[in-house]
């Protein structure tokens, strides 16, 4: 009896959770293709007291097995009373940086790192992570293998180098995902004054066509057939770079619209963007990436809301504008691609928006529009990172309040077909 009824409340939970996926994701006019339902069964509860945190890298591999690139340092002290000695909570223990998945949702693997920005992974199952620069990790180590050059100095001063590794007090978090935006206090004239000179110094020091990673990164991309890693570098509000993905040296590289690393603008009033106005001249920020199975890259300039598609040569093509007024935070973020092998669409994440788009990869029409901001599944708070499995499945990762993992699974797949009939049934038969 008791089995039973666990059954049924079990039943009745993710009938829930189905029936708010189906409505989050059908505002407005439905459209029948694509159409996704919110698995609430994916993943599985993580090990070790874990609670993850904001996500700034997603992949899968060619396994199907999802990896998250998470910052621990987001969690506050509130949240890690099960790190005290004794614990006075059952929850939460800061996890690794990164945790592997298998395609049930299983915790099967993870190692620490520093936390940073992007990530990929290649057919041998190494692991790149954008820390400043790319670090090539050995998984089963946690070791650094090999690492792309880079300046020694940031543009807004510091050193740069393989950091040691973390070290955590007990108990003692951060301020929180959204520290880093909240209570800046404006620099004062004369900070103002020696910032722009070191910063005019820096870009005559490294001008645009140089050939290491310069700005932070924001995606890494790995093209296994062409032995390549493309890279979204925010020197100068974005470039795109390719190295060899066995030597990890520079190959070739370009900035908005195509044009020559050695063209892009150092002055920053042509990388600037107001909602609904016209599109700068150069990459706006937080530019992100990915490639198509047939040849061309789609940058996502996140603070202009477009898209540039390229060949893998850097020939402009064609720009995608979605959701022009969006401002902060902006309407393209990650880029992924729909499984079938045309790639028909383009499914692009947006952290302003809260929103998955569907984009007609021909023409950058939107088809369909996903989620809205929420905390319970199926929505989203501070949507970031996506990714797509080779079934169609698809994988976001929050920052923000979010801080967690999801995946939505097509309407026509087995899976979506169960969890539709499961949205159907009446709660009341859990009673």
């Amino acid at each position: 009896m008791k089995s039973s009824m666990n059954t049924l409340v079990l039943v009745a939970l993710v009938a829930s959770a189905a029936m708010l996926a189906s409505c989050t994701m059908d505002d407005g006019e439905a459209q029948t293709q694509p159409g996704y339902s919110f698995d609430p069964t994916w993943p599985k509860d993580l090990p070790n007291n874990w609670k993850i945190g904001g996500i700034t890298g997603l992949a899968v591999d060619s396994n199907d097995n999802v990896w998250a690139y998470n910052r621990p340092n987001d969690l506050t002290s509130i949240e890690l009373h099960a790190e005290l000695t004794p614990p006075v909570a059952e929850c939460c223990v800061r996890p690794p940086s990164m945790i592997h998945f298998d395609r049930e949702g299983n915790v099967i693997g993870w190692f620490d790192a520093q936390q940073g920005h992007g990530m990929d992974v290649d057919d041998d199952g190494f692991v790149y992570l954008g820390q400043d620069t790319v670090r090539k990790y050995d998984p089963s180590t946690g070791e650094v293998v090999a690492e792309i050059a880079r300046t020694p100095e940031r543009e807004g001063g510091g050193r740069v180098g393989l950091p040691p590794p973390m070290t955590r007090q007990p108990g003692q978090g951060g301020r929180g995902p959204v520290a880093g935006f909240l209570g800046r206090p404006p620099p004062s004239p004369e900070e103002v004054a020696a910032a722009e000179v070191a910063k005019a110094a820096f870009r005559a020091k490294y001008p645009p066509e140089t050939p290491m990673i310069v700005g932070g990164l924001e995606e890494i991309r790995i093209v296994g057939t062409d032995n390549e890693m493309y890279v979204a570098d925010n020197y100068l509000r974005g470039r795109v770079l390719v190295f060899d993905l066995d030597t990890l040296e520079f190959k070739r590289g370009w900035g908005a619209y195509g044009k020559p690393l050695s063209e892009i603008s150092i002055d920053d009033a042509d990388h600037a963007y107001t909602p609904n106005g016209p599109m700068p001249p150069d990459f706006a920020g937080h530019l992100t990436l990915n490639v198509s199975n047939d040849g061309l890259v789609y940058a996502a300039d996140r603070n202009a809301n477009r898209i540039h598609v390229t060949t893998k040569e850097g020939d402009f093509l064609k720009e995608f504008v979605v959701a022009p007024g969006t401002g902060v935070g902006g309407s393209t973020g990650g880029v992924a691609f729909s499984s079938d092998p045309e790639q028909k669409y383009l499914i692009v994440s947006s952290l302003t928006n809260n929103r998955i788009w569907f984009l007609n990869r021909d023409d950058g029409s939107i088809v369909h529009e996903m989620g809205h901001m929420g905390e319970n599944g199926g929505q989203f708070f501070g949507l970031h990172m996506i990714a797509v499995d080779s079934q169609g499945n698809i994988y976001t990762g929050e920052v923000f309040a979010g801080e967690r993992v999801q995946r939505f699974v097509p309407n026509d797949s087995p899976r979506g077909e169960l969890l539709q009939q499961l949205a159907a049934l009446p709660l009341q038969q859990a009673e």
